[in-house]
């Protein structure tokens, strides 16, 4: 058992930041707000674009339609803070807001995960069972995925959140980072942690290694399956299958890099952090909308309406 009256109780954090060089931290401010300037109305243009078009009707679009609505949120979680900090002599953020940026951070970030799940078996059934597809992928059977994915993601973080609060802080509160995360907070435990740790792996690193497996499994399985298809439905199939390894790949690979090893330290860290939680969002818009005609096609209908 613990001796906690040994323990100082932790009130805030300092964080280290990206850099300590007033021109660098300029320089970044200038580079995140305008990535965070595409990500927003990029994100929103298409959630319009897809509910405004009738003809972007299908399961696909609407799964789309609620990445790009998890992507707004998740992009809310780290960047506003680390772009108030640019300007803060002293980065500091609050016990309870830390907790609540992990859970945040873990919960919207695995709904996502999640929802590329959900999507790699729409264009299962969709290529591989194209006479079942209505009902096997109804609007309610959509709402019901959907809502899955949300829950599986606030089941996620919410045992994070809780495996973190218990974590015993002897007084140190500096992370070398720009923002909150599980493995950061490992590092200042005074005690003896390896239980919490493993937890935290098995709920963390293998949840995403596995997701990443079984997307990759599912997505070679159906570019195997084109190669019976004919000519035209093989190009526009494999272009939208291709559209999601991108996204599959860009999320998932920081995450396993960060996530997936365990009791170590992870070099360049704070790098592979900025690109799973600044950039990663913007990989939505580009990537669906750049190799997507019906969706380029309706986003300038909609937008010619109003300029």
């Amino acid at each position: 058992e613990m001796d906690h009256e040994n323990y100082t109780v932790v009130t805030e954090f300092v964080l280290l930041g990206l850099s300590q060089n007033h021109e660098v931290q300029m320089i970044l401010f200038l580079f995140f707000l305008l990535f965070y300037m595409i990500i927003l109305p990029g994100n929103i243009l298409i959630i319009l674009t897809i509910r405004g078009d009738s003809q972007l009707g299908s399961p696909m679009y609407f799964f789309v339609a609620n990445l790009a609505f998890l992507d707004i949120c998740y992009s809310s979680v780290t960047p506003p803070k680390m772009l108030a900090d640019f300007f803060s002599h002293q980065k500091t953020i609050s016990y309870s807001a830390c907790m609540a940026q992990l859970f945040f951070l873990h919960f919207l970030g695995a709904a996502e995960a999640f929802l590329l799940m959900v999507m790699a078996y729409d264009r299962y059934v969709a290529i591989c069972k194209p006479l079942h597809y209505n009902r096997l992928v109804n609007k309610g059977i959509c709402c019901v995925l959907v809502g899955a994915t949300w829950g599986g993601g606030f089941i996620h973080g919410i045992t994070l959140f809780g495996l973190s609060i218990h974590l015993p802080l002897c007084g140190l509160n500096i992370l070398d980072n720009f923002f909150c995360d599980v493995h950061q907070l490992v590092k200042l435990a005074c005690a003896n942690t390896y239980i919490v740790e493993l937890l935290m792996f098995l709920n963390n690193g293998v949840v995403i290694i596995m997701c990443f497996i079984l997307l990759l499994i599912s997505y070679t399985v159906l570019l195997l399956k084109l190669w019976t298809q004919s000519s035209k439905a093989k190009n526009k199939v494999a272009s939208t299958c291709v559209s999601h390894i991108i996204v599959v790949s860009v999320m998932c690979g920081p995450a396993i890099y960060i996530y997936g090893l365990p009791f170590q330290a992870v070099p360049k860290e704070k790098v592979v952090a900025v690109f799973h939680t600044v950039i990663f969002p913007l990989t939505n818009p580009m990537i669906y909308t750049l190799r997507n005609k019906e969706i380029k096609d309706s986003m300038w209908k909609l937008i010619s309406k109003y300029i």
